[in-house]
């Protein structure tokens, strides 16, 4: 999805968008007029991972050829990062010429596909009204949610609103988990697949029904009927870019298993305490932005039983030289990793967590069988 600032707006293409908000109600689209759902690929950038939905309207006889985004948010607004974090930034509709919109993704090399809309004039007029009515009254801000509300599904509901109908669902992909179906995305990205495997919780292993990402959409469109007939007339290609897989030394399942092959064969108390340590801060980190964030997707993260907050208590307990309570805790926190196993055993992510439950097990039980009492023997 294209999160380019708002900044980066010339002058000509701001005048346009006065234009067209000031005047749009105005303007009488000609019999010529095609309405498209543009559908950009995937890039390497961490905002382009999942593609972007736009909508694209061409009418050569008033000399309009715009595309209306759904994806734009302003980097100055006050509190941004907190602000994101909580899931209250809000987002907002821009207006590009079509030129400068398909330049920017032959740039950045990225797919884009055109799917044009096969609706009566009347409907054409009546989406290009909704359209600038919203970016004119303020109803294209809205409250970004990764699945519920983005730029893929604000397209999806000004068209069903323009058909007076629920015309546009979601077709196939529907007995798959959201998190299912974005694992595939992360291909290439490896410490990016792995953070929001993590950091995700129960939201995202629901079924996939809705529609939230770009090619979702496009595969939906090709499928859906309008008035007894194929809601869309056409599909295009209008640039087409080979995917590549970016290589990078570090972002890779390698350096991953070296790291952790390494706290584990180094065996060192400091070590061992420094890295279940991180393993109790980032629980901590999940728990807290549980309960702080709007966004429903970071709520009920069973990931704490192996990003588990107790494990911060081995610190006081080795530095009161509690060894009892060391071994309860070890113990404990094994018997959540366990539980932890069954939750995510039939995940898509559990190939790239088992690692670290492998890693955590090893050094707890060490732990456990370090600070265990023993029972004398009498002969």
């Amino acid at each position: 999805m294209n999160f380019a600032s708002l900044k980066k707006i010339s002058f000509s293409l701001l005048f346009l968008i006065i234009s067209i908000i000031s005047f749009g109600q105005n303007i009488v689209l000609s019999p010529d007029t095609h309405v498209s759902v543009i559908t950009c690929g995937t890039g390497n950038e961490s905002y382009s991972l999942f593609g972007h939905t736009a909508i694209r309207v061409q009418d050569s006889v008033n000399a309009i050829d715009v595309v209306y985004n759904y994806g734009a948010f302003d980097f100055n607004t006050p509190n941004f990062v907190m602000k994101f974090t909580k899931g209250d930034l809000q987002y907002f509709a821009v207006v590009h010429s079509f030129t400068d919109f398909i330049n920017q993704y032959q740039y950045e090399k990225r797919s884009v596909y055109e799917q044009e809309l096969n609706i009566p004039a009347t409907l054409k007029q009546k989406l290009f009204d909704n359209l600038n009515n919203s970016l004119a009254s303020g109803e294209s801000y809205y409250t970004y949610k990764f699945i519920d509300k983005n730029c893929t599904s604000m397209v999806v509901d000004i068209i069903n609103k323009t058909l007076n109908a629920n015309t546009i669902v979601k077709k196939e992909g529907t007995a798959v988990t959201y998190r299912t179906i974005l694992y595939p995305y992360f291909d290439g990205h490896f410490y990016e697949k792995l953070g929001t495997s993590i950091i995700f919780g129960k939201k995202v292993d629901q079924l996939g029904t809705k529609i939230f990402l770009p090619y979702e959409l496009q595969k939906s469109l090709s499928k859906v009927s309008f008035e007894n007939h194929p809601l869309v007339k056409e599909n295009k290609t209008l640039l087409e870019f080979k995917n590549e897989t970016p290589f990078s030394w570090w972002n890779n399942v390698y350096t991953y298993i070296f790291f952790l092959l390494l706290i584990v064969l180094i065996n060192k108390k400091s070590v061992s305490l420094f890295y279940l340590s991180i393993m109790g801060i980032l629980g901590l980190f999940f728990t807290f932005f549980g309960f702080y964030s709007q966004h429903l997707e970071l709520g009920y993260n069973y990931n704490i039983l192996l990003f588990n907050p107790t494990l911060l208590g081995l610190l006081y307990l080795y530095g009161t030289k509690n060894k009892k309570g060391i071994y309860n805790l070890a113990l404990f926190t094994i018997i959540l990793l366990v539980v932890y196993l069954f939750f995510v055993i039939n995940k898509a992510y559990f190939a790239i967590v088992l690692p670290l439950i492998i890693t955590n097990s090893i050094l707890l039980v060490r732990i456990a069988i370090q600070n265990k009492k023993r029972i004398p023997i009498i002969i």
